[in-house]
């Protein structure tokens, strides 16, 4: 089974794997994958290739008032 990804979403694992083992400039590395250079920088930046939770860090009480 693959990986599943959302509509929008442009990068799988294997791409953001690429883009943390390159050591190609971020603007040609953007061009040659076809994403944006923000995805590019963000990923490098990143320690794995695993998307971050989305939602409040600290989530809020699940009782009601």
């Amino acid at each position: 089974m693959g990986q599943v990804r959302h509509g929008c979403a442009t990068t799988t694992h294997a791409i953001r794997a690429a883009v943390q083992r390159s050591q190609a400039s971020t603007a040609a590395l953007s061009q040659e994958l076809g994403i944006n250079p923000k995805t590019v920088a963000k990923w490098r930046k990143r320690e794995t290739i695993e998307d971050l939770k989305t939602g409040p860090k600290e989530p809020r009480s699940t009782v009601l008032s």
